[in-house]
């Protein structure tokens, strides 16, 4: 009972102190995971010692939040989207992760690691943050533009990347004598029967299985179902001798790709968060913020090297897959941070005694660091790549001497959005698509469309998506009052365009005219003219 009330207990604080760093990295504009890893650190053993991980417990906890993100990203993986980028995928990906790698290698032998561990930390320190860099890139309406695409390629590589490096760890921390090759062969063995595993899965799953759970229309089977998948697949990878983090994004990657796939990530969605959460301070439990005073140069000159080595790489990887160096230069600044799954490798490492509490420490300081300065540098940055001349048949080319009446903007991607842009495309509009949440928007980035993520009552989001240049503009936002702010802000970027606009209530229809839309579609209105038909038909005309 007292191991119970124990983990209770540092549950709530650790969760307590998420959501405080988090309210307060989300006002300040700053990364939450920057945030968790700040508090860990101050609640940790180091600061405030709040957190007691005697037994361990909390830990087992944050290992099951890296298997549910590892998840995450099986389950978004797309093998079309990597095909279709794949030769700026396998170029620009394995050229940045080699110009990283490598030299990272040789500086952190340099400064005493053992030769397992300064290639974990080489390859881990090539890794970038695809959440952060996607999110970025869909605020500024890019995803679709050469660099965006080029960028989103190589992040691509290194989430398939992760694969290899996992399998690599066990093979680093090998007790006793060295791996032999019998013992690569082995793996090698192991990994081809777990991949063909994998695909047979996959195809029953989508052929039969996820047909009958739809039918079933449950969302407790789906769950379950989705939880014995994951388990099931992660104690197989286990047997197998093969990391379970291997076998987390193995699930995902079976779960994808199908009609239950955004049912499936909706469902997991609470719980892969929170215990994200935990996987990250208790991260940060670990880091002794004393040692930055000990080591202040040190740690500081490892922060810029990193910076440079990384912004550097991915610009060379950048310029080899087309674009010029000022562009590539840019877009390099923003994959110059270190991603989620780079403390993954490091956390494991660190774990298997194959990264000293030292060198762990060092390395959660760069990696804090980079992040910390990722957002301005991502925002730096994009302002290099605005208005390239980089741009291929395949990138959003919005030209101000285009015709402008091929335009449109449709803001607000619900049931309605997305039918509306749907219908736009085909009949061959250039269509620019505004959304508050990047998820709504990602199907669309995917299929080229110009996403912008952000409050559309902002005329700097409304300038990002290219509003100004629109000859059609469509509102379709659950809110009267919204919609009206809406109007007004597009009426003062753009004077010419027509706006079309759905509202909720009558009421509001003249005010929202008022504000300069040219037509609105009130839902009261349709809804009772609807109704009345239905009566008709039902009693019959008035004799």
């Amino acid at each position: 009972m007292h191991n119970i009330e124990s983990l209770t207990v540092n549950v709530l604080i650790v969760l307590g102190a998420g959501l405080i760093a988090g309210t307060i990295c989300k006002r300040i504009g700053v990364s939450m995971l920057v945030g968790y890893l700040v508090v860990g650190a101050l609640i940790g053993g180091g600061v405030l010692n709040l957190v007691n991980q005697q037994d361990h417990e909390l830990e087992v906890l944050a290992q099951f939040g890296a298997l549910l993100l590892l998840f995450a990203v099986g389950l978004e993986f797309s093998l079309e989207e990597l095909m279709r980028l794949s030769r700026y995928s396998m170029i620009g990906g394995a050229t940045q992760m080699f110009l990283v790698a490598v030299p990272l290698t040789g500086v952190c032998m340099a400064f005493g690691m053992s030769l397992n561990a300064a290639v974990l930390a080489g390859f881990a320190g090539a890794l970038s943050s695809t959440v952060l860099v996607f999110k970025a890139l869909a605020e500024w309406g890019l995803t679709a533009s050469p660099h965006g695409r080029r960028a989103i390629a190589i992040l691509l590589f290194q989430d398939v990347a992760l694969v290899p490096l996992m399998l690599l760890v066990p093979l680093l921390t090998h007790q006793g004598e060295p791996p032999t090759i019998t013992t690569y062969l082995l793996l090698a063995l192991k990994s081809s029967i777990f991949l063909a595993a994998l695909i047979g899965c996959r195809s029953i799953v989508g052929r039969w299985i996820v047909p009958s759970l739809a039918g079933l229309r449950s969302v407790e089977l789906v769950m379950l179902f989705t939880l014995c998948l994951l388990g099931g697949v992660c104690w197989s990878a286990f047997q197998l001798g093969l990391p379970s983090a291997v076998g987390a994004l193995a699930a995902g990657i079976i779960l994808s790709g199908n009609r239950l796939s955004r049912q499936v990530d909706s469902i997991v969605l609470p719980f892969r968060e929170s215990f994200s959460v935990i996987f990250f301070v208790t991260i940060g439990t670990l880091l002794d913020p004393s040692m930055f005073f000990q080591e202040p140069l040190l740690l500081t000159a490892g922060l810029i090297g990193m910076l440079v080595l990384k912004s550097g790489a991915a610009s060379i990887a950048l310029k080899l897959v087309g674009l010029q160096w000022k562009t590539a230069f840019g877009m390099g600044l923003g994959l110059a941070q270190l991603g989620e799954f780079s403390f993954l490798l490091i956390s494991e490492a660190a774990g298997l005694g194959l990264i000293s509490r030292d060198d762990y420490n060092r390395m959660l300081f760069i990696a804090l660091g980079t992040l910390i300065l990722t957002p301005q540098l991502i925002r730096y940055g994009l302002r290099w790549t605005e208005r390239s001349p980089d741009e291929d048949l395949h990138g959003m080319q919005h030209r101000r001497d285009s015709a402008v009446s091929r335009h449109a903007i449709v803001i607000g991607i619900g049931l309605i959005g997305r039918q509306l842009a749907s219908r736009l495309e085909i009949m061959g509009s250039e269509v620019r698509l505004v959304d508050q949440s990047p998820i709504n928007l990602h199907g669309f980035a995917q299929q080229g469309f110009h996403t912008t993520a952000g409050d559309a009552r902002d005329p700097d989001i409304l300038h990002r998506a290219g509003a100004e240049n629109c000859g059609l503009c469509i509102v379709s936002v659950p809110s009267d009052d919204a919609a009206l702010q809406i109007v007004t802000a597009l009426r003062g970027i753009n004077h010419d365009a027509e706006i079309i606009v759905r509202c909720r209530y009558q009421g509001n229809v003249h005010r929202i005219m008022k504000a300069g839309a040219a037509a609105v579609v009130s839902e009261e209105a349709e809804a009772s003219k609807a109704m009345l038909q239905w009566c008709d038909r039902a009693v019959g005309p008035i004799e």
